[in-house]
């Protein structure tokens, strides 16, 4: 079971570095993991297969790839991606997303 929690600003919750990606989960159980994504000018998470999910971009600009198709990103956009299906994302500017994947 996963607890109702509020989180007044997700800005709190979004982390760059150096290193790469650095997700922050905000809820998790066997069923449902909801991230807040962060990457930096120039970052990108590879191509890899994955559970059903939805991606809502909360800030920036860039690119997320889904299989055989390209999307360009910009806050507000939401890509829901199949299960199974290769996705990656890279950035431009500073970007943030909202990720839920559901198992």
């Amino acid at each position: 079971m996963i607890p109702s929690t509020f989180y007044p600003d997700w800005r709190e919750k979004a982390i760059f570095s150096s290193v790469g990606p650095q997700p922050q989960v905000l809820a998790e159980n066997e069923k449902l993991k909801v991230i807040v994504g962060s990457l930096d000018v120039g970052q990108r998470i590879p191509l890899h297969p994955e559970a059903l999910a939805v991606y809502h971009f909360l800030e920036g600009t860039g690119w997320m790839t889904v299989d055989d198709e390209r999307y360009p990103i910009t806050s507000g956009a939401t890509v829901i991606t199949a299960e199974g299906a290769k996705r990656g994302v890279e950035a431009e500017t500073r970007l943030v997303f909202l990720a839920v994947r559901i198992a």
